[in-house]
């Protein structure tokens, strides 16, 4: 068997984990295993899957300083980042608690039986229940918050559907740490053994996808992978769903009269986004739209100042460096490209910020596709118009994105249709906020059009990623003592019940 090796990104130095990758044979066991126990973990009170949550982040808690440790080694990731990604981590896992307990995700919908004006309906009750085991692919730059004990993960259980993971290379002995944690919450809470699996490998993960016991994958990460393993999970003799959070260039316009009222702070504040995580977020701002003239060059020059004043960073590992490196270069070869901050060779997981300026007009160029995609990391293009109608060519052709910023002055005429365009082109609209940071909410939208994730009717973060784990289901006729709980009309779990096409009150 070959042995699980983490590595330090900061000294490059690896050390081999007391862990061997997963065999497919050992992939199957373990998705049988979840198959076994899933009706069984599915049909737990609402009120007891909740607790076993709760559990989770408490032994998460209780874990915490040899967590951040471990994640510090294996990441490069500051203490105090760490630190406020694990309390969201635990904070996520109690929010998932109280979805479930308010019950609304189970779209509860009863309607008695009738006479209408087509005739005699009989007695119709609907719901959601869950799909089944499901499987996690962990993110590379959040290795809490994404990864194991991740949105994906907490959102599945929540639903009611047992979760195997894979763990990504990146960061393995936390996420052997993390699972340790979880299943030791579960079995406090008395789940059945089965309701958590941990996979690592990349033939685990092929396999895991294969598996005729999953029933759909959740996966942050990278748009050639992720779309590799979408077509997979589409390939196969029963098709799942497929949700690929993928990332996306993510447009930020900069209008005409924000740049006259605002330049400075604007391109300071654009700086600090774009680095935040040493760039590593799938929601950094990686095109800016800048007008041509004073106010915007004003702009781009405390942008590049503040870039400037920052020194080498760690990246997560150094095949994301590699590949931020290829993109930078990719960029750099673009005719009509002018490089203005970076340039300096790179080693191991060692990088600068980057920023490269072009004007509208080339970057529209079919040439010029490098300069529209995704580069994870410390990187972003200006891209300088002249006009509204340079900006709509712009975006125009960039693909639909995760997010998209306005800037705009107070009674700004541009941003009422700006707003209108992101909201047709990305699953966020930010306004006068800079879009890195994801809050766990019931109102969080975290996912966009193709390409960007696979499902756009989706969201990865906030209470309603709980839905792509369900499925709805009618029952009719049922005697009422034969009903699942929440379609009762006694409602004893004190959910939303839509009756006969109204909430009551």
């Amino acid at each position: 068997m070959t042995r699980v090796v983490s590595l330090n990104p900061a000294t490059n130095t690896e050390r081999a984990l007391e862990i061997d990758e997963t065999s497919p044979q050992d992939v199957a066991v373990l998705c049988a295993r979840a198959s076994s126990i899933a009706a069984q973990y599915g049909a737990w009170p609402l009120s007891r899957r909740a607790e076993m949550l709760r559990t989770m982040a408490a032994e998460l808690e209780a874990d915490a300083a040899s967590l951040v440790e471990v994640a510090m080694e294996e990441t490069s990731l500051p203490r105090a980042r760490l630190e406020g990604e694990l309390r969201r981590t635990a904070y996520q896992l109690r929010f998932f608690a109280d979805v479930v307990v308010e019950g609304s995700f189970l779209q509860a919908s009863i309607d008695h039986a009738t006479n209408s004006p087509m005739g005699p309906l009989a007695d119709l009750r609907r719901m959601k229940t869950p799909l089944g085991p499901v499987a996690v692919f962990g993110s590379s730059n959040f290795p809490f918050a994404f990864s194991v004990p991740g949105g994906d993960t907490v959102s599945a259980l929540a639903a009611g559907c047992p979760v195997v993971i894979k763990a990504h290379p990146a960061h393995p002995a936390t996420s052997q740490a993390t699972f340790d944690a979880l299943e030791r919450g579960a079995k406090i809470a008395g789940a059945p053994e089965g309701v958590l699996g941990l996979v690592f490998g990349f033939d685990s993960g092929v396999a895991l996808v294969d598996d005729p016991s999953i029933r759909a994958v959740g996966f942050t990460g990278s748009g050639p992978v992720g779309k590799a393993l979408w077509a997979r999970a589409n390939a196969r003799p029963t098709p799942i769903p497929f949700f690929g959070e993928l990332g996306a260039a993510n447009p930020l316009v900069v209008t005409a009269a924000a740049a006259a009222e605002r330049a400075e702070t604007i391109g300071a504040g654009v700086a600090g986004s774009m680095t935040l995580g040493v760039g590593q977020f799938c929601t950094k701002p990686g095109i800016v739209l800048v007008p041509n003239g004073e106010h915007g060059d004003a702009l781009v020059e405390a942008l590049v100042g503040a870039l400037r004043e920052l020194h080498e960073m760690t990246m997560l590992a150094p095949g994301i460096a590699r590949h931020f490196r290829d993109g930078a270069t990719s960029i750099a070869e673009s005719a009509g490209t002018r490089r203005l901050v970076g340039g300096d060779a790179e080693v191991g997981s060692q990088a600068r910020a980057q920023l490269f300026e072009v004007s509208a007009i080339t970057f529209v160029e079919p040439s010029s596709r490098p300069l529209r995609e995704e580069c994870f990391g410390p990187l972003a293009v200006v891209v300088r118009y002249d006009d509204n109608e340079q900006i709509r060519q712009a975006l125009d052709i960039i693909d639909p994105s995760l997010t998209f910023s306005v800037f705009a002055a107070a009674d700004d005429p541009d941003a009422t249709w700006l707003i209108a365009l992101g909201a047709s082109k990305a699953g966020r609209v930010t306004f006068n906020e800079y879009p890195t940071g994801v809050g766990v909410s019931w109102s969080m939208q975290h996912g966009g059009p193709w390409p960007s994730t696979t499902s756009p009717a989706t969201t990865s973060v906030g209470a309603s990623g709980i839905e792509r784990w369900l499925r709805p289901i009618t029952f009719q006729g049922i005697p009422m003592d034969l009903l699942p709980e929440a379609l009762k009309d006694d409602n004893p779990l004190g959910i939303p019940q839509r009756i006969d096409g109204n909430y009551p009150g």
